[in-house]
């Protein structure tokens, strides 16, 4: 297969993820994930750069300049094909009150980059995406950020083996927190 024709076909099955998402389709979205996927969601933090004068740390080896959520770090969200399962029969229930009424999304996604994976059936995509939130009468919020994806080959199709989400807001309201980027 052509890299291109490789490319074009990982943003389609993004694409047609994002469709999922927003049409609501969670069950049909659950089958795109491996049975041992991580799906990690984390937010950038203030760090001051190590050349800052505003603070000081007496123990070197414990300053970190990157910004962005490492994955030993606290998540917003950690989950595995069960938990996320788990929150997809919640909302099945209709006692999901967030949820009640419904959010409207639209996933935007943009930026896509393939590269080749550890292994053969495995490819790493990155991605930048914007999801905009829309509930009851006034209730309205974006999330911006990246995504590092680990897609891997699975009887003939794409799925998601790894998700790592890493939002650019570092703060967030819990009440607004969508389930699924």
């Amino acid at each position: 297969m052509r890299d291109e024709d490789l490319i074009r076909e990982v943003e389609q099955f993004l694409y047609r993820e994002a469709r999922m998402l927003d049409d609501r389709r969670f069950h049909d979205w659950l089958t795109l994930l491996t049975d041992d996927v991580r799906y990690f969601m984390a937010s950038r933090s203030n760090r001051y750069p190590k050349s800052s004068k505003a603070i000081s740390i007496l123990d070197p080896d414990r300053y970190v300049e990157d910004d962005v959520g490492r994955e030993d770090e606290l998540a917003i969200l950690e989950g595995t094909r069960e938990t996320l399962r788990g929150r997809v029969a919640r909302l099945d229930t209709g006692m999901a009150g967030a949820e009640d009424p419904r959010s409207r999304t639209r996933h935007v996604i943009s930026n896509i980059e393939v590269e080749p994976g550890d292994v053969d059936s495995e490819l790493r995509v990155y991605c930048n995406f914007i999801v905009y939130r829309s509930r009851a009468e006034t209730e309205q919020d974006f999330y911006v950020g990246a995504r590092q994806d680990i897609l891997r080959r699975v009887d003939g199709a794409w799925k998601i083996a790894h998700r790592k989400l890493v939002l650019d807001q570092n703060v967030l309201w819990s009440k607004n927190v969508s389930i699924f980027f």
